[in-house]
């Protein structure tokens, strides 16, 4: 076991981010037995879930014109556009079957504000509106966190960067995230991590 100011961060490994799902990662569902396995070393795991309202913003399906994975620019910035997913109670939203739930600590949800997305455990996409769980993690002494999940190029890479930018010591476990890889997202989501202070392994 892991010193008790260690915690494990698992992100968003939910249906929809997995092989037949609604945004799915290629690959998504094969990090799940590998992910189970290391919770066993971490005295802390913390869950995300994304959790979308029906009709979310960021959804392709709410600009006339425009299709899944174009860019628009939205009050906080630029935004990828997606294909409805996530969406609050539906299956594509619960975690991936074989996911051992049971050993979360929390589960933090996000993108549950109709009006901005949120790719980050930390913060939405204004980088502003905090999610509440530094202050978790601080009350409970948390100072080194391990990531793994999806995807690599968005929720992993802002989460970890987030997480350094805040003083966190952040390692982000490569073999056990997948990634969407848009338009070259992979190996920038790479470069911004460790220039953050994120070590991948």
């Amino acid at each position: 076991m892991r010193e008790p100011t260690h915690a494990l961060i698992v992100i968003d490994v939910q249906n929809d981010f997995c092989p037949g799902g609604a945004l799915a990662v290629p690959g998504g569902d094969e990090i799940v037995p590998g992910i189970n396995a290391l919770m066993a070393e971490f005295p802390a795991v913390i869950l995300t879930q994304d959790w979308h309202p029906a009709g979310h913003s960021s959804f392709a399906s709410q600009h006339p014109g425009k299709a899944p994975m174009e860019m628009t620019e939205m009050p906080y910035g630029p935004q990828v556009l997606w294909p409805d997913h996530c969406v609050q109670g539906s299956d594509g939203a619960a975690f991936h079957p074989d996911l051992n739930t049971d050993r979360a600590d929390l589960i933090i949800r996000k993108g549950f504000r109709p009006e901005i997305d949120s790719y980050s455990a930390f913060f939405e996409n204004d980088h502003t509106t905090p999610t509440g769980l530094e202050g978790y993690l601080r009350t409970r002494g948390i100072s080194h966190l391990t990531m793994v999940g999806l995807a690599t190029d968005f929720c992993v890479n802002f989460s970890a960067v987030d997480a350094a930018r805040l003083g966190f010591a952040v390692e982000v476990r490569g073999d056990l995230c997948r990634a969407i890889d848009l338009n070259g997202s992979l190996d920038a989501a790479k470069a911004g991590m460790a220039d953050a202070g994120a070590i991948l392994v």
